[in-house]
């Protein structure tokens, strides 16, 4: 099979991971698990490893790893078919891990461990079923971790000093308000003529998918083998969003952006609207990390109406060669599910929220509660986030189009030069004609390796 050759291409078995931390207690039957975790998440997965020890009269060995140093970890796992019990999957790499035999199924396992995924989100849970074919229907393969929504954000105290009513957090702008907001919100504070005040910040690889889905374009055929830079739809896009540093100058310049970074202008209160992902509201809602009152709110919109942001999911699988898969499945279900770990995991109980809650009821419920009630430091517009993940008549979202691509080089390759369209050395036309071919080359070189 064409994938088989995929994560064997130039890669060393070698099991070493720097970082790692060991859990263990005395108890019968054994599991092993291989995950990435910062330092506050690697505090709660060991606190929850714990409970499922005791709960189970069995030890759990867990191998905490960094998310650059994971998949070169986990490959050298593979390459020596010495996998762990449990560990991360991704939706892009499902099949193929289906299909070398790596992943076990769990829908069974699950349903004889008496263990229901009905209370939990059913878009994210497709990212992990396939059929042997494609990805979205079939057997279970994986669950989630988290689901993650890159939002927008703007800082409400720049709005009230511009005396401007707030965006609606159901109503996304059109891009010709967006544009009159952020110029309103561009300013000169110090009276120097120089401009320390922008609408917004414009990170490239974080911002440009946004208006290039808002306006029916993307990168990638529908079967992920053609660059569709070329489109109209497409072109259109890039060039408004160049417009807003080149000719409507509402966000820092490339050499503005170089001296001091988007993220740290955000954190400065010299920008409006800066991105914000599920995993940044705990840093956001820390007075010392950014000392603004924020909000949430959509994306601008383009040609469809529709404000359309990336998502991101990691999920917990079994490993084909566990030698105790029925305990497995119900570690990977406890890792995903487990009640109180996704109190802890959202904030519910430890005030800091890292995830949103993979259990709907509870996202619905508590969790909305405790953000309601006070006891959850959280943006008030908790909503747009879910709006995002559900999808409604105004937002939706997608998956960065590499999600579906062997690698992500020829993607890479866009962004690498992009900035010479921001400071007008190129047009977008001229940009798009000479790195559409280098782009699909790239593509074509990254399939044949697998087919």
């Amino acid at each position: 099979m064409r994938r088989k050759k995929l994560l064997a291409l130039g890669l060393a078995a070698v099991m070493v991971c720097g970082s790692a931390t060991m859990v263990h207690a005395d108890g019968g039957e054994s599991l092993s698990m291989f995950v990435y975790a910062n330092e506050q998440e690697q505090e709660i997965v060991s606190n929850m490893v714990k409970k499922f020890e005791e709960a189970n009269g069995c030890t759990v060995e867990v191998q905490f790893s960094t998310k650059d140093d994971y998949n070169t970890t986990l490959t050298g796992m593979m390459t020596a078919r010495d996998l762990p019990d449990v560990f991360y999957v991704g939706p892009e790499t499902v099949s193929q891990y289906v299909d070398n035999g790596y992943i076990t199924p769990l829908t069974a396992l699950l349903e004889e461990a008496g263990l229901s995924t009905d209370d939990m989100m059913q878009d994210i849970l497709d990212n992990y079923r396939y059929d042997g074919e494609a990805t979205g229907t079939g057997d279970l393969y994986g669950l989630p971790y988290d689901s993650s929504v890159f939002a927008y954000a703007y800082n409400k105290e720049l709005f009230d000093e511009a005396g401007l009513d707030y965006p609606d957090p159901n109503k996304p702008y059109t891009y010709e308000e967006f544009v009159e907001v952020c110029q309103k919100l561009t300013k000169d504070t110090d009276g120097d003529g120089e401009i320390d005040q922008w609408g917004m910040g414009a990170a490239n690889a974080f911002m440009l998918y946004q208006y290039i889905w808002s306006n029916g374009a993307s990168f990638l055929s529908d079967d992920y083998k053609t660059v569709t830079i070329d489109t109209p739809e497409f072109i259109e896009a890039c060039q408004k969003f160049v417009d807003l540093t080149l000719e409507y100058k509402v966000t820092p310049s490339v050499e503005q952006d170089a001296s001091l970074g988007v993220y740290q202008r955000w954190l400065a209160g010299q920008e409006a609207f800066y991105a914000c992902g599920t995993w940044d509201v705990a840093a956001f809602m820390d007075d010392e990390t950014f000392p603004f009152d924020w909000d949430l709110c959509l994306y601008p919109t383009l040609s469809t109406g529709k404000s359309i942001t990336w998502c991101g999911t990691v999920g917990y699988c079994v490993a084909e060669s566990s030698e105790n898969k029925d305990l497995a499945a119900k570690l990977a279900y406890y890792m995903s599910a487990d009640e109180e770990g996704n109190r802890e995991m959202s904030g519910i109980t430890t005030g800091q929220s890292i995830r949103l809650p993979n259990i709907t009821s509870m996202a619905e419920g508590e969790f909305k509660d405790a953000v309601t009630n006070g006891d959850l430091p959280y943006p008030s517009n908790i909503d747009v986030f879910f709006n995002y993940l559900n999808g409604t008549d105004n937002a939706g979202v997608q998956f960065i189009e590499s999600t579906y691509t062997p690698s992500a080089g020829w993607l890479d390759r866009f962004f690498e030069g992009f900035d010479t369209v921001k400071n007008g050395s190129v047009t977008v036309e001229e940009y798009i004609k000479d790195i559409q071919p280098e782009m699909q080359e790239l593509l074509d070189e990254a399939w044949e390796m697998v087919e």
